[in-house]
């Protein structure tokens, strides 16, 4: 089994991966800037990732690096070009070159953002069109580890990532990307309450659902597989907004009168057009895994499965 170092272990994302790896016998130990500020069931170590050595020290003793962490004010990120610049790539490139340094795999965690969104089920060889600030970021990221890497670390993609945060109680509404959108549907229509699904021009209206644990056992994969390259560690099936509210309620059991449609509210646009259509072709990533077929009614009953059981629930635990 190998230990491996996460940053943004205490986000949603990383959380997940976190507790899906331990799950599967591998040890985790959780980069942050304010260890004290969480309470995780894995250890956790401050580190300055402004700092070559701080990030080597702590670093230290571990098989490979997972790097979930962003800085997710997207208004700051356009006001503040330098620190986003910072905080997407420059980090990431210093944390790829000393976990390669150090003989240690690196997977940087990406999105289907990188996408410009007149395409369908992109395959892991596209290298990405951006359309807005965030997907720009994160494709120049991918680029970094790509270069100082020479090929040896993983790009991995992940888009519509269903799941719940595994350290924080963190409710939100919908957003105009599907973070959070089935766990928001399923709180509202569980309380009785109507869920709007937003459409229209600016909102992510298609994507490839995956689940934030699943993610982490295909990590695992990745590690144990020594795989290398841009991978897509989503589901097999490309929905649309509505589509996925409707999975929802069939495998949830709950009421479709309770959907209805509408636009985004203008407080919840994001700052910048986003990616119609991002959903992600996964047959290389399969194959190099030796992954089975991941259909999105599979992916909602583990979903189910960790709403109501209180544990992760990837669907490949071996």
């Amino acid at each position: 089994m190998a230990r491996i170092a996460i940053t943004g272990s205490t986000g949603f994302v990383g959380s997940n991966i976190a507790e899906s790896l331990m799950l599967l016998g591998h040890s985790v130990v959780g980069l942050t800037r304010n260890r004290s500020a969480y309470s995780a069931s894995w250890p956790l170590v401050d580190v300055d990732y402004s700092s070559d050595e701080s990030i080597s020290h702590s670093l230290d003793d571990v098989d490979a690096v997972v790097h979930c962490a962003i800085a997710d004010d997207f208004r700051r990120l356009l006001n503040d070009r330098a620190a986003a610049y910072d905080n997407y790539v420059a980090l990431t490139e210093r944390i790829a070159r000393i976990a390669d340094a150090n003989g240690q795999k690196f997977i940087f965690i990406s999105t289907d953002w990188v996408m410009d969104g007149t395409g369908h089920r992109e395959l892991e060889s596209n290298h990405g069109n951006a359309i807005n600030y965030y997907g720009y970021l994160k494709g120049l990221a991918e680029q970094a580890v790509h270069s100082s890497l020479e090929g040896r670390g993983v790009v991995a993609r992940v888009a519509g990532v269903m799941g719940r945060h595994r350290i924080a109680e963190a409710p939100r509404l919908q957003d105009v990307g599907f973070g959070f959108y089935v766990d928001t549907l399923v709180r509202s229509l569980r309380a009785g309450i109507e869920f709007e699904v937003w459409g229209g021009p600016n909102v992510n209206q298609i994507t490839t659902p995956s689940l934030a644990s699943e993610a982490g056992a295909q990590i695992a994969r990745i590690i144990a597989r020594d795989a290398t390259g841009t991978l897509h560690l989503v589901g097999d099936t490309a929905v649309t907004r509505m589509e996925l509210a409707y999975a929802a309620c069939d495998v949830f059991e709950l009421p479709r009168n309770l959907i209805t449609e509408g636009e985004p509210p203008a407080a919840e646009l994001f700052p910048g057009p986003v990616p119609v259509d991002s959903s992600l072709a996964n047959e290389h990533t399969k194959s190099v895994l030796g992954l089975g077929p991941q259909s999105l009614n599979d992916l909602l009953l583990a979903f189910r499965r960790e709403i109501d059981g209180g544990t992760v629930s990837p669907l490949s635990q071996s």
